[in-house]
Order: C-alpha cells, then structure tokens, then sequence
C-alpha cells in the first residue's frame, strides 16, 4: 500500500529517491530488516514512476490521436 506522500510525488522525486534505493541495496551493510524495508520503499517508487510513465503515456496517444483527427487521417495511413 502506498503512503499519501507518495501521491504527491512528482516522477523525478520519485526516481531519485529509487536510485538512492538501490544504490543502498547493492552497497549492503544493512540489516535484513532494514533491507525489507528497503525494497519495500523501492516497490512503492517504482509504482509512482510506472502511474506517472503510464500516464505520459496516455497523454502522448492522445495528442498522437487528435494531431491524427486534425489531419483527416485516422488510420495513421500516410
């Protein structure tokens, strides 16, 4: 489950704070339990960057899509 913070994090927040992650984890010298929770705190990063990538996505189908309708051509069809 994610917190409410992470809702509010932008994708660049959240892929440094990832990165930060990971490096922690390949450095190691960290309990288990602290390595749960971790990776815990990286899965949740990784959730926020896939919404925002994912909705990027969806935001460019949609230009892509208008431009297409705008130029009479919605088939893609050149």
């Amino acid at each position: 489950m994610t917190s409410g913070t992470d809702e509010v994090l932008g994708y660049e927040q959240a892929r440094d704070e990832l990165i930060e992650v990971v490096r922690r984890l390949e450095a190691g010298g960290t309990t288990l339990e602290e390595s749960l929770a971790l990776w815990e705190r990286g899965e949740e990063l990784a959730k926020v960057c896939r919404r925002w990538l994912e909705g990027a996505r969806a935001r460019l189908d949609a230009a892509l899509a208008e431009e297409e309708e705008e130029d009479g051509n919605p088939s893609g069809d050149a």
